[in-house]
């Protein structure tokens, strides 16, 4: 069943069930729910987890 991820077992658990379809055909239902989940674990990590963007400096060491 699909839920908001309101708490960190649910993340968890949402990543675990998203893990189990990666491997699914395309145009079934599960690949549907990995579509819907994966969208689900970027807004949660997007609230969660903010990664700021690097500064110009250090993104320029990044590339060497």
């Amino acid at each position: 069943m699909l839920r908001p991820i309101k708490t960190s077992a649910d993340y968890e658990a949402t990543l675990a069930r998203a893990v189990e379809l990666m491997d699914v055909d395309d145009a079934t239902p599960e690949a549907d729910e990995l579509d819907i989940l994966a969208t689900l674990i970027e807004a949660y990590e997007d609230k969660h987890f903010p990664m700021d963007l690097p500064s110009p400096v250090a993104a320029s060491v990044d590339a060497e």
